[in-house]
């Protein structure tokens, strides 16, 4: 080998190894957090569990707070991903189905990732905050755009209706308008209100049964409770409604 390919072959090894170390130190940290229970982690406690000084973690990462903005722009994208796909199983045409397949998509990547949840969606880590219209910012956009692209998509369509409830304070009707002009998108400031409302329809089921307030619920009644939750806010919203679920199977003969 030339000393000139030297260079070029060695640059992309150690930028491997690199991306390999910040994959362990990303793992380590959300361990601990399974561990713990908590959302907040020292940089002494990953760098034993990995072995490693202290120190040596900052050759990957400022600080905490920069490895913590990391793992939640990561969540954010992860969960972006997996509703994405969701919503792309079905049919365009379907607003219903493209609703309860977003809506089921968030309710069970909460579920399998209840530690990323809470980093994203639950109490504020003590100490941190993420930086203005840095990673995280970002990619929370790119995540809750998944929902916002179905009413963009129903009043294209014009299978949009006026939600339940119109009235609109002028404080939510600033928000949609500067809302509006950050995201390129129109919608009226009721349907903003109603999106923002089956959001935290949402949302407040999914935080419920993540961590474990709906656990007195068999599993079963738990996903009928849900399909009904997704029909009613898509009702209010104005959305189209996902179809209910079937009538039960009959007993097996006897």
């Amino acid at each position: 080998m030339s000393t000139a390919e030297q260079p070029a072959t060695a640059a992309p090894r150690r930028e491997r190894v690199r991306a390999a170390t910040i994959g362990e130190i990303k793992r380590a940290a959300l361990q601990l957090m399974r561990d713990q229970g908590t959302t907040d982690f020292r940089f002494s406690d990953i760098a034993r569990l990995l072995g490693m000084t202290p120190p040596a973690l900052y050759r990957y990462f400022g600080d905490r707070d920069e490895l913590l903005t990391a793992l939640i722009a990561d969540a954010y994208d992860d969960l972006a991903r997996e509703v994405a796909v969701a919503r792309e199983s079905v049919s365009v045409g379907d607003v219903g189905g493209r609703l309860l397949a977003v809506s089921q998509a968030y309710r069970e990547w909460a579920r399998r990732e209840p530690q990323r949840f809470a980093l994203i969606f639950g109490l504020p880590v003590p100490g941190y905050t993420a930086p203005e219209e840095g990673p995280t910012t970002e990619a929370a956009r790119r995540a809750m755009a998944q929902l916002s692209s179905i009413f963009v998509d129903a009043a294209h369509r014009r299978r949009l209706r006026k939600p339940l409830v119109r009235e609109v304070g002028e404080a939510l009707c600033r928000c949609a308008a500067e809302k509006h002009a950050e995201d390129d998108v129109d919608l009226p400031a009721d349907t903003f209100q109603a999106m923002l409302h089956a959001w935290s329809a949402l949302h407040g089921f999914t935080c419920l049964e993540t961590f474990g307030h709906l656990d007195w619920m068999e599993p079963d009644a738990r996903d009928e409770l849900f399909v009904g939750q997704v029909r009613l806010a898509a009702k209010a919203a104005g959305l189209p409604a996902p179809d209910p679920p079937g009538p039960p199977a009959p007993p097996p003969p006897a």
